[in-house]
């Protein structure tokens, strides 16, 4: 059972005694911890890649430059060490909603999903999934997933393994208005996944806005939530509040949070780098514990309950 894991159970037992908030038994419970001796761990590198998002999937060579950018930062974030990458939201197609209304553009109506050109969407996530296994790289990257008409489709997460092999998929839950009202199915409940000894969740969209999103992950224990987003809106402003609400979810609930946006967005203070540069989060061990350890970069969050010195930097990769 690993440290962090005693370290939850113990503020969950004070929360529960007591009638606290987990966030308020925290507090309490986080000098007790800040003097323990946590052991070497050994590091897993995680790479946060940032793209342009492409918005038009009736486009068939929009969406096979997506695709190629894709696979181009993968290559990057391999010769960097990394062992996962971690992708925005909609990473070879968006769609845009005044593109895909049936009574558009000027008008937001119901989304006109035989406009997509699935074909080609297929293709390029095949050729994905075909690289992360060459390259023995976890991959996990935002895309519409088609259900039976007359049902509209998922916004949805596929999870890669290092194998080539899609192990699981994450549906955006919690949609916004406009996407519930005319464009995708919301899906049904938390994905989790192990790679290298970490359990990570998935989330999506504007889940960021969502504590129990995060709270659940927390109580499944997970080490690491991957968010993804297309971003909030067009401005600076706009796109730092993901970035801080991913930040107060990590602390809130002592985990890791990844945080993916498109290349539109680039905020103030970010410094994103143009190769994606994975930054080593530690695997969880055995009986006797361990623990992660991460620098805190744009784009990846720790949660406060984690203790030990940083071990490296991590950042999000630019697309071409």
């Amino acid at each position: 059972m690993t440290s962090n894991k005693n370290f939850k159970r113990r503020v969950r037992a004070r929360a529960a005694k007591t009638g606290e908030s987990y966030a308020a038994a925290l507090r309490h419970v986080r000098p007790v911890q800040q003097g323990e001796t946590m052991p070497e761990a050994t590091p897993v590198r995680l790479a946060t890649a940032q793209l342009i998002i492409r918005e038009d999937p009736r486009d068939r060579d929009q969406l096979r430059q997506s695709g190629r950018d894709v696979r181009e930062l993968m290559r990057q974030a391999r010769r960097a060490g990394a062992r996962i990458v971690h992708f925005p939201e909609g990473a070879i197609c968006s769609p845009h909603k005044r593109i895909m209304s049936a009574t558009g553009p000027a008008e937001v109506g119901p989304a006109d999903w035989d406009r997509a050109d699935w074909p080609v969407l297929r293709e390029e996530l095949a050729a994905i999934a075909r690289l992360a296994g060459e390259l023995r790289l976890w991959t996990v990257l935002g895309s519409v997933h088609p259900l039976t008409p007359p049902h509209r489709p998922h916004n949805s997460m596929y999870v890669i393994s290092d194998s080539g092999q899609l192990v699981t998929r994450y549906d955006e839950r919690l949609l916004s208005n406009t996407k519930l009202s005319f464009m995708y199915t919301p899906g049904a409940g938390p994905v989790t996944f192990e790679a290298d000894g970490l359990r990570f969740g998935c989330a999506l969209g504007i889940e960021v806005h969502f504590p129990e999103v995060f709270a659940e992950y927390e109580r499944l224990d997970v080490d690491v939530v991957l968010f993804s987003s297309t971003g909030p809106g067009q401005t600076p402003q706009e796109a730092a509040a993901f970035a801080i609400g991913a930040q107060a979810h990590a602390a809130t609930n002592s985990l890791w949070v990844s945080f993916a946006m498109s290349g539109q967005h680039r905020t103030r203070g970010d410094h994103r780098p143009r190769r994606p540069l994975g930054g080593p989060v530690p695997r969880r061990r055995g009986a006797g514990g361990g623990h992660r350890q991460h620098r805190q970069p744009a784009g990846v969050h720790r949660g406060r309950g984690h203790h030990g010195p940083p071990v490296a930097a991590a950042g999000p990769g630019r697309g071409l």
